[in-house]
């Protein structure tokens, strides 16, 4: 069913849960594993000339690079063939033109689960990815599930009172 999936990455810890799970399908399904991470290099267009641009941009790219390494030793784990790129631009934009570009059948990418004002504040690219993709896109719930957590605890207390 799936040949080719893309997991895009920030290089979180948080995002690893992500990255192991599309590692977890491309070994059931006999898939390559397509990593990326992209430099959104438009988040310090607005720095004052005075700021070393090209320090920056060395920070962003070898932190790209340490992330994709991780998705390539998490799909090492998993006997999982595995390429990436660090690509630059929009994160979604680029997400969404490499899953189509590359002919990819999946996108597995992490979401906080933000709602409300943080999600307008903030936007989120997997939303962004999610309308703009024609490839089908996989969330996984990553970070921020201390509510989850709590209503699990509180599941789990209800099934033991209710035996």
């Amino acid at each position: 069913m799936y040949d080719r999936i893309l997991v895009p990455t920030d290089g979180s810890t948080e995002t690893e849960r992500a990255v192991e799970h599309a590692a977890q399908l491309a070994a059931a399904h006999d898939a390559q594993l397509h990593g990326v991470y992209v430099v959104n290099s438009a988040t310090f267009a607005g720095l004052h000339m005075e700021t070393s641009w090209e320090g920056v941009d060395e920070v962003l790219r070898d932190e790209g690079e340490s992330a994709l390494e991780r998705v390539e030793a998490i799909a090492s784990e998993y006997g999982v063939e595995c390429s990436s790129r660090l690509l630059d631009g929009s994160p979604s934009k680029c997400i969404v033109e490499y899953a189509e570009r590359e002919d990819c059948d999946l996108v597995v990418m992490g979401t906080h689960g933000r709602g409300g004002i943080d999600r307008l504040l903030l936007g989120s690219v997997a939303e962004g990815v999610v309308r703009a993709c024609s490839v089908p896109v996989l969330t996984v719930q990553v970070g921020d599930d201390e509510h989850s957590t709590e209503s699990d605890s509180e599941g789990a207390a209800a099934e033991e009172s209710a035996t």
